[in-house]
Order: C-alpha cells, then structure tokens, then sequence
C-alpha cells in the first residue's frame, strides 16, 4: 500500500507437537535458515531465530503485507514440510498455537541477545517457566488448559 510505513518488532514463540525433543543441533541451523527465507518471502526481515530441542523463538521486523497469524502458519506449515522431505523427520508437527510479543526498537538488542542466548538460559529456567514469564511480564490473560501441552505435562 503506497504511504504505508510500520516499524513493528515481534517475538514469535512455539513448540514442537508433544513439546517433544525433535529438534537436532545436526540440522536446526538448516531450519532456522529456511525460516528466515519464508520470513522474507512473506515480507518481514528475520533479526534473530533460535530455540531449544523443543521450541522456537523468533524474532521478526514485521511487514504488513501478511497478517502476523498467516505468516506463523506459514512459517510452521512450510518448514513442517522441509523437516519431512530433507530430514525425513516425518513424525515432526509444530503445536497449534503461538505466542507473539511486541517491542520497541530500543529493545531490540536486549532481545536478539535473549534470542541467541536459548541454551545457557535454559540452564535456569524450562520452557515452561519461560513461556509464563512472558506471559506475565506482557500481562496476557491465559487459561493453562491451552498452554501448548502443558496440562499433559502436568497430568503425566
């Protein structure tokens, strides 16, 4: 749209179907890459994308040219079936669901940093804990029940 101009920063997160350990640091570089490429296919420009064996966060300069929930379908859908053909990774869902988190451009280092920094701050802190925190700290109301599987965990 002619004399449309956004800067939004957005943290997407999500985890593997079953909050399973599916993601491998043999090929997660290779996934994080593909993400990156939907992500500029669709618009917006990738700043930071990182995670755990069993979630993703994802930092975006988000466009307006696709909605924020049609672009995490899209991210989810397409490298769903990357996974599936290049590492044959067949038994590999993303969870319905995901959490987006807005920021200010001052921030935006502090949260790249944060992005890049999964594995030695989930030494402290499980996903779960992480993923309240936002919640919280971003004052969204949530029922538990649809927190990714956490009731499973709970109940298991």
């Amino acid at each position: 749209m002619a004399n449309t101009y956004t800067q939004l920063y957005i943290q997407i997160v999500f985890a593997v179907k079953g909050r399973e350990s599916l993601i491998r640091n043999t090929w997660k570089n290779e996934l994080y890459a593909y993400i990156g490429g939907i992500i500029k296919e669709q618009g917006s420009k990738p700043l930071a994308i990182n995670g755990m064996s069993d979630h993703i966060h994802i930092f975006i300069g988000y466009g307006t040219s696709v909605s924020l929930a049609d672009l995490v379908e899209e991210i989810k859908t397409s490298s769903n079936k990357f996974l599936k053909s290049h590492f044959r990774h067949n038994n590999f869902s993303w969870q319905r669901g995901y959490g987006a988190f807005s920021y200010s451009r001052s921030q935006i280092d502090a949260v790249i940093k944060y992005i890049n920094n999964q594995e030695e701050h989930h030494r402290k802190r499980t996903f779960r804990e992480e993923y309240l925190k936002m919640l919280s700290d971003f004052a969204i109301e949530y029922d538990e029940q649809y927190l990714f599987d956490f009731l499973e965990e709970i109940e298991h």
